[in-house]
């Protein structure tokens, strides 16, 4: 008994001695959550030594146990679901998702895409695992503008236009950071900053010489949208020069418009290299010492590379950067880990308690195909469409996508756990009663030997044979995307260069097997698979519909199914433009948007195969009463403007209703016509709604005047179009301003 007395008192003894040790240690301000995350990461950054300092400035950073610090790894993607990461829902590429014109389901797409983030990356943390692809830095959206068909990231972005851009993009961005008042969902990357949109092969050593007018107007209000409006936390820079500066150290892209101009007070990362490429290929300076400080100096925090970790130590000591300009970027990025939560126990931060178990649930699945069917954008239909079960016997599917699976997820995509081919889509829809027989028939792009340019005579007898064709072709993202070591092994294959595309023609081989297909007199339709603008060389007048499917991500065999039996009414609108022919087109390395006929709708001069915002319904929709408030305003003022919409069809549907500006009578160049509001709405059958749109005369009618620097807006008349696409003008009235 007297032994155990005397344990009792020795554990107490210990006991207070630990607490009176702990109360004189007081935990240290970057661990004390009461205190803001501000005053936090300051903290943290003066604990740390140079070396440690230097150490988390790369993509991936070491840990520093002694300062709580964990092993982080800042390269993520989640172009259009978590990618990289083991399985996870796949959505339909970027392009796809902006065929939808649908903001309200964008926004859904990346709360979902977060979710799966964030559970990836606590699933993550329980098995210690600090890999590249499981932290929550992610770095999406692309939105730059998709200038010229050929470039091969183009599929990466939300097409041409600015405004349609910036609204997909926003929402995007929201979604995927939440709405926590104190933590981050995910952070966001706005990439890449700015004016860059191909050639692929050049763009380590290109320089862009935009003029100030399509700086404004083009290629940054996307970016402005997302970090004003928002309030995106990351950006990334781009690999070219932009005015003899590398755009990721660029003192007019990152100091002044990004940081003065917009008050970004997030984090800038380089593009994988670009910090490499100021010494080794744009000869900016000399060294990888000046190429470091250089970046740190303009505002690049964060380097997708080695060289900040490889050169700054001697950077420092060679008198090219101070330590207190290491210490900014430092800080930003250790702000960013706090909001993130970081740092905190798991239990004060709400995301961290999203479960492993919503990663490819059956409701994220459902989205997929949600997502898909709003996508699905109906080129041309000769009445073909929807099929019609009981007139059909037999389907014949032909064609080198409507078994590839690389066409359903194009580039920084997740494992689907259960992708739907179009040819599997089609077999489910058509059920038993319609027997459905499918051949490859041609590869993709090249011939695979000396015959595949010709179809088999089996093949041949099964088309003639069949009461319809879907031939299901294009390309996918082994053929179009970004540079690299397998994209440069096409080059020499007819059309492709180091990931571009030298021809907006279908491949040849493509080509020829519809001309084959087209003698049976069976019809076809055509079921494209892409990520850009493809023209067919005249043999659209020979096919009987074409349905452009993107690359439409795990359910896209069912979206595309849905469509062609009616299960699904289409209404996605072309966020590019469909050229006829390569010869359309200005020359690719000129930034100029008037170069020769003009890039894109809102300065091309010529007659487009499918304009922007073109797409078919299975019904038909009648627009009246174009209403504005007045018809004069003052630079001031709000246009309020309403139009009716009826679905005069037989069919419930789906309607893209698209409001565009053209200034009738300018002192200066002028586009032909911006879109500048849109909706999708739904109507049934013999419905009717009014659709309002509000427009700022100072934010809608203005220009950028170059030698004002800044935005005007010219007295004048301006007209005011509502319609189904850019060319499909139902209704117009014009207004002026006077004053």
């Amino acid at each position: 008994m007297k032994f155990y007395r005397l344990s009792i008192i020795l554990v107490l003894s210990i006991y207070n001695n630990y607490n009176t040790q702990a109360q004189e240690t007081p935990i240290p301000k970057y661990s004390n959550t009461s205190l803001d995350f501000e005053a936090r990461a300051a903290d943290l950054v003066s604990q740390m030594t140079l070396e440690e300092k230097i150490s988390q400035l790369g993509d991936g950073a070491p840990a520093i146990p002694r300062l709580n610090i964990q092993e982080y790894h800042w390269w993520n993607e989640c172009l259009h679901g978590v990618a990289r990461a083991g399985t996870a829902t796949v959505f339909p590429q970027a392009i796809g998702m902006a065929a939808s014109f649908d903001t309200n389901t964008m926004r859904q797409v990346a709360n979902i895409i977060s979710d799966e983030a964030r559970a990836k990356h606590h699933e993550a943390l329980r098995n210690k695992n600090y890999n590249i692809y499981t932290g929550l830095t992610f770095w999406s959206p692309n939105i730059n503008i998709f200038r010229d068909p050929r470039w091969g990231r183009g599929h990466e972005t939300y097409g041409e236009d600015p405004y349609l851009t910036g609204q997909m993009g926003m929402e995007f961005v929201k979604g995927l950071q939440g709405n926590d008042p104190k933590y981050f969902k995910v952070v966001a990357t706005a990439k890449h900053f700015a004016v860059h949109n191909g050639p692929e092969p050049i763009r380590h050593s290109f320089n862009v010489l935009p003029s100030k007018r399509d700086l404004w107007e083009t290629y940054l209000p996307a970016f402005k949208d997302l970090i004003v409006d928002a309030k995106v936390y990351s950006v990334m820079g781009a690999y070219n020069r932009v005015d003899g500066e590398s755009a990721s150290a660029s003192w007019m892209l990152l100091s002044d418009i990004l940081r003065k101009q917009w008050g970004f007070n997030g984090y800038v990362v380089s593009d994988c290299g670009a910090i490499n490429d100021i010494f080794d290929s744009h000869k900016i300076v000399n060294t990888q010492e000046e190429a470091a400080a250089l970046g740190i100096r303009r505002g690049c925090d964060l380097n997708c590379g080695s060289v900040y970790q490889r050169a700054l130590k001697k950077a420092v000591s060679q008198g090219l950067i101070g330590v207190k300009e290491i210490d900014l970027s430092v800080y930003r990025l250790m702000l960013a880990r706090m909001k993130l939560g970081m740092f905190d126990p798991s239990e004060l931060v709400p995301y961290a308690q999203i479960p492993f178990e919503v990663n490819n649930s059956k409701a994220h699945d459902d989205l997929a195909l949600k997502m898909a069917q709003k996508s699905m954008t109906l080129l041309k239909n000769d009445g073909i469409l929807p099929l019609n079960k009981k007139t059909i016997n037999k389907i014949a599917v032909i064609g080198p996508n409507a078994d590839n699976i690389d066409a359903l997820r194009g580039n920084y995509y997740g494992s689907a756990s259960n992708p739907v081919t179009v040819i599997n889509g089609i077999k489910e829809k058509a059920g038993k009663e319609i027997e459905v027989v499918y051949h490859k028939g041609v590869s993709l792009v090249t011939s695979q030997n000396k015959d595949s340019l010709v179809l088999s005579k089996e093949v041949l007898k099964d088309i003639e044979t069949a009461d319809i064709v879907i031939f299901v072709g294009g390309l996918d993202a082994t053929w179009e995307g970004e540079e690299s070591n397998k994209m440069r092994s096409r080059n020499g294959v007819d059309g492709f260069l180091g990931g571009d595309r030298t021809k907006i023609e279908l491949p040849e081989v493509q080509l020829n097997a519809l001309k084959a297909i087209n003698k049976t007199g069976t019809p076809v339709v055509f079921v494209l698979l892409a990520g850009s603008a493809i023209s067919f060389n005249g043999l659209e007048q020979e096919l009987e519909g074409i349905l452009a499917a993107w690359y439409p991500g795990q359910r896209g065999g069912d979206a595309v199914a849905d469509v062609l039996f009616g299960n699904y009414n289409p209404a996605g609108r072309l966020p590019v433009t469909f050229y006829s022919s390569t010869k359309e087109l200005a020359h690719f390395e000129d930034y100029n948007m008037r170069a020769g006929k003009g890039f894109t709708y809102r300065y091309y001069k010529g007659e487009a195969l499918y304009p922007f915002g073109h797409g078919i319904s299975y019904t038909k929709f009648k627009y009246t009463d174009l209403i504005i408030d007045r018809t004069t305003f003052s630079k001031s003022d709000e246009i309020l403007v309403s139009v009716n919409v009826k679905n005069s069809g037989e069919l419930e549907g789906e309607e893209v209703v698209q409001l565009y500006i053209k200034d009738v009578k300018s002192t200066t160049w002028m586009p032909l016509k911006q879109l500048r509001e849109f909706k999708r709405i739904s109507l049934k059958k013999g419905e009717e709604k009014t659709v309002e749109f509000k427009l700022k005369i100072i934010e809608d009618l203005r220009h950028y005047d170059a030698t004002k620097q800044s935005y005007v807006v010219e007295l004048g008349k301006f007209e005011i179009q509502i319609g189904s696409s850019s060319k499909d003008i139902r209704l117009k009235k014009i207004i002026s301003v006077e004053n």
